[in-house]
């Protein structure tokens, strides 16, 4: 890398992927995960043959996910707001 980041668009797909491979604090999955129901690797054996999933079967998977993700995603809102409440009726 280069002292003043003239190289920056070189790095930003590895950057965009470490960020959408990294799990949420939130959430406790990655948004890889939320949207395709499998953690992204770099390398591998792409020839690898594996068993292609019926469109039906990703949908039901991927909407799984997602319900988790929401339910994760509001208990958390639910406890922000709860905290944030607390602070105002201490009156600070």
């Amino acid at each position: 890398m280069e002292h003043r980041q003239k190289n920056w668009p070189e790095w930003l797909a590895l950057a965009e992927f470490a960020v959408n491979n990294k799990a949420h604090t939130t959430t406790k999955v990655s948004p890889f995960m939320a949207n395709y129901r499998r953690e992204l690797r770099i390398g591998g054996d792409i020839r690898k043959k594996e068993k292609v999933e019926s469109a039906m079967e990703f949908i039901e998977r991927i909407k799984k996910v997602h319900e988790k993700v929401e339910m994760a995603l509001k208990k958390t809102q639910e406890e922000m707001k709860r905290y944030a409440d607390q602070r105002l009726e201490e009156g600070g």
